[in-house]
Parts: structure tokens; C-alpha cells; sequence
């Protein structure tokens, strides 16, 4: 257990030596100069040292005062650098964002007008936060795919990736059934190799193999299958807004969800920071939407 010394003493006593006056101690503490007296009194009391030899008009410190007071004057700056920090944090109007670049082109960065619509103050910037990258505390926030479990991080969800092929509207013409999947080109992303066959798995088709070409990032591969090169496995939200539009299809209902979901996460930290309480109100909001737009699509390609 912390044993702390006499704090209201030490304080006084670091004020009245810097100002080498009881008097203009007292007016920076807001006390009376025989308060800050007594309360030096009782400091020497305690430790056993005498701090200041007491003359007519002037106060001296003592060899014991100077070394007290030369180790005590940066603790007291440090406090208050460290106190302005925490309080210029908690208005702070810069949101530093760690994400995906695809999550961030396929998703957020069109939605980013509306928010700064509603949040003009916000100074919005983003870093390269993808799912092998660690998480820097720089960033305010950051959002990410996976089960929700990051030690020391608040996560809180955002929606579902769920998996479904999504191709050109020409490619699509090829495809009536899930099995002419063999004779197209499958694209594949590096780090998600377990994607099309679980998809296949679902529709019982576990014979089918994607070889196309393989890129590192979503992005890629979906652009690939915006410009007719293949089938790409689709993940939500990043085929969201070009499923909507038409850029893309989704030849069959069928999906099957990746396992894991989209999180908001940060530190607890950051939590009461005002940029980050209009975003996190506002990406809420925004996700929550999405989900409703893709649920009712959905429902809409069911029937």
C-alpha cells in the first residue's frame, strides 16, 4: 500500500519556497500566510528536517530545503502538464479512427459527409488499423472484425460479416446455378482462404475449389469482380453500398456468416472524450441502419 506524505504541507511548502515568501505562497494557494506557515511547521514536524531558517523579513532555505524543493518543483509541473492533458483530452474535437483500408473505402469514408454534417467540429483523421496491426493509442477508436475479446479494449458491436459471392451484372448472366461456379473465374484474398469453402459447404457443393487470382486486400478483389475478372466472396459491409447500386450482384441468396462481427473497440480511457461520444453516437446509428437496409434486401431477394 502506497504510504503518501503530508501533501497539503509538501504543497505549501514547494509554493513558499519558489516565491521565497509565506505571503505570496499564500496568494497562490488562496490560504492565509499564517496558514501556509503552519502547515510548513507541521511538514518539518514530520519529517524531522528544518526546510527555511525563519529571519526578520526573509525566509532562507535551509541545504535540506533547496534539495526537497529542486526535486519537488518538476513532480508539481509534471501534475499539472499531466492535468491539462487529461482535461484538453476530454474536449478534445480530433478523432483519430484506426481501420481497414477496404473498411474504410467500402464503408466509412462514403458515409463520413453525413457525420461531419452533423459534427463540423470534428477534426476527423485516419490510420492503417487492419486486423494485424497493432492497435496504436494514438487512435481515439478503432474498428475491427473478430470475436468482440480484445484484453484491455471495450468493444462494442457494430454488425455481422456475413459471406455471399458477388460478381459483374454480366458475369452473373453465367450463372444460373451454384454448381456453374466451375466454370468461372473464384477470386481469393489472402488471409481469408476459409471463406469460399464455407460458402460451398452451406449450398453442399464441397467439391468446388476457387483457384483465380489472389489478392491481399478485399478492395482489390472486389474491384476485380466489379470489372468482370471473377467471382469475389463478398463480406459485409463492404458490398453493401454495390449491391445497392448495381455495381455488383449477388447471384445467389444464399450467406453464411464469417464467424465474426464488426466492433467499435477503444480504451475506457477515451470514453468520456467528445469526438469520441459524437462518433461512436453517430457509427451506432449508421451501422444500425445498414443492418436494416441488408435485412430488408434479404427478404426482398428470398421472396
Amino acid at each position: 500500500m502506497r504510504k503518501l506524505p503530508f501533501l497539503n504541507g509538501i504543497r505549501a511548502f514547494e509554493a513558499a519556497a519558489r516565491a521565497e515568501s509565506f505571503a505570496k505562497a499564500a496568494g497562490e494557494l488562496n490560504v492565509t500566510p499564517a496558514a501556509v506557515s503552519r502547515m510548513v511547521q507541521l511538514l518539518e514536524e514530520r519529517t524531522g528536517v528544518p526546510l527555511f531558517e525563519r529571519k526578520a523579513n526573509r525566509l532562507t532555505l535551509t541545504a535540506a530545503g533547496r534539495a526537497y524543493q529542486g526535486g519537488l518543483t518538476p513532480i508539481f509541473d509534471q501534475l499539472a502538464n499531466l492535468a491539462a492533458q487529461v482535461t484538453a483530452l476530454a474536449g478534445s474535437r480530433v478523432l483519430t479512427i484506426g481501420v481497414g483500408p477496404t473498411f474504410a473505402t467500402r464503408w466509412l469514408i462514403p458515409r463520413l459527409a453525413d457525420f461531419q454534417r452533423r459534427e463540423p467540429e470534428v477534426e476527423v483523421r485516419f490510420a492503417t488499423g487492419g486486423a494485424t496491426v497493432p492497435y496504436n493509442d494514438e487512435w481515439t477508436c478503432g474498428v475491427r472484425l473478430g470475436d468482440g475479446n480484445w484484453p484491455g479494449f471495450a468493444a462494442e458491436r457494430l454488425f455481422a460479416a456475413d459471406l455471399r459471392p458477388v460478381c459483374s451484372p454480366v458475369t452473373a448472366k453465367r450463372l444460373r446455378t451454384p454448381e456453374d461456379f466451375a466454370q468461372v473465374t473464384l477470386l481469393r484474398v489472402a488471409h481469408a482462404a476459409d471463406e469460399w469453402p464455407r460458402w460451398f459447404d452451406a449450398v453442399a457443393l464441397p467439391k468446388v475449389r476457387a483457384r483465380g487470382p489472389e489478392f491481399e486486400f478485399y478492395g482489390q478483389a472486389l474491384q476485380a469482380a466489379a470489372d468482370g475478372v471473377g467471382v469475389a466472396m463478398g463480406i459485409s459491409p463492404y458490398v453493401d453500398d454495390d449491391l445497392n447500386a448495381g455495381r455488383l450482384i449477388a447471384p445467389f441468396a444464399q450467406s453464411v456468416s464469417k464467424g465474426e462481427h464488426w466492433y467499435l473497440i477503444y480504451r475506457e480511457g477515451r470514453r468520456d472524450e467528445a469526438a469520441f461520444q459524437a462518433f461512436r453516437a453517430w457509427i451506432v446509428r449508421a451501422a444500425a441502419r445498414s443492418q436494416a437496409r441488408r435485412r430488408a434486401d434479404g427478404n426482398r431477394r428470398r421472396k
